[in-house]
């Protein structure tokens, strides 16, 4: 420290304490990933594309716009991912595969939430009996194979969008039980919520606007997780023709469909899985760092 320094140390400190100037201090910022902006960039575009394939300049699902299992090539849009085993465009088809797969797993998802949440909180507060009885039933569920669980299903009732989005609610129901019991039996012993008993405050009012205001971003955080492996689900049970019958397309069908010519068309199987793939890693890129930021009992 050279002799000028030392000096100007007594005088900033003097400065400092006549109210002069105060010490700045800089902000922490947290680093991201490109990843994660990729990832939202990626589901802005499939959530678009979703909405917007009735007016896209694309060819419909079910008309063929060249010969069948025609490899992907510029110079048309309909035919820039190649064509089925039909001639029909499979961007087209992904495009519209696009909305039964974020519709249920997104419908899937909100109703599964709705449900455990409902569920949860009380088991979660009340304990004794209703905890029991809650968890004896989110443990049967989950100790259920799921895919055994949608085979059933959709054996036994017709293979639709509504069976689908009844199988999958089943599926995610115990997980969100759970979750908000869990939630429910942190925040219950918070001194906010102790504080709201003493004054009068009834079941009700702790659990609505206590408890659950506090543990709602932590299940929002989680619900793109469980999207990802909604749609997984979903493109299982369509590989096994058990989904959206034809000629609706959907990303797991699409794949049954070329599965026959992989070894001739491989793009008729790895399209529609990379879009899958890109898809799932994107929600749950999006879900990892939704957690990171809203989850508050990742703060203390």
């Amino acid at each position: 420290m050279t002799q000028s320094d030392v000096k100007a140390v007594p005088e900033a400190a003097a400065s400092w304490g006549d109210g002069a100037r105060e010490p700045v201090v800089p902000r922490v910022s947290e680093p991201r990933s490109v990843l994660v902006y990729l990832s939202y960039g990626w589901l802005f575009a499939v959530v678009a594309v979703a909405l917007l394939a009735g007016v896209l300049p694309l060819a419909s699902f079910a008309v063929p716009v060249g010969p069948p299992r025609q490899a992907p090539q510029l110079g048309s849009l309909d035919l820039l991912l190649g064509t089925d085993s039909q001639g029909r465009s499979i961007l087209s088809r992904c495009a519209y595969g696009a909305q039964v797969s974020l519709v249920v797993g997104a419908a899937a998802g909100l109703v599964g939430a709705a449900i455990g949440t409902a569920l949860g909180m009380p088991a979660g507060y009340f304990g004794k009996r209703a905890d029991s009885l809650v968890r004896l039933v989110a443990d049967a569920m989950l100790a259920f194979p799921p895919l055994i669980l949608l085979l059933a299903l959709s054996s036994i009732l017709t293979p639709s969008v509504r069976t689908l989005l009844v199988g999958l609610t089943l599926l995610i129901v115990p997980s969100y039980i759970r979750l908000a019991r869990a939630n429910t039996l942190a925040w219950a012993a918070r001194d906010f919520v102790l504080a709201a008993r003493n004054m009068g405050a009834g079941h009700r009012r702790v659990l609505t606007r206590e408890i659950m205001p506090n543990f709602l971003p932590t299940l929002g955080a989680y619900l793109p997780v469980v999207m990802a492996a909604l749609i997984v689900a979903e493109g299982s049970l369509s590989f096994l023709g058990l989904g959206i019958p034809p000629p609706r397309p959907s990303w797991g069908g699409m794949i049954a469909e070329g599965k026959d010519s992989i070894a001739e068309s491989p793009h008729m199987v790895f399209v529609p899985s990379f879009v899958i793939f890109l898809t799932v890693f994107a929600l749950n890129q999006a879900g990892d760092h939704l957690r990171h930021r809203f989850d508050r009992t990742l703060r203390g």
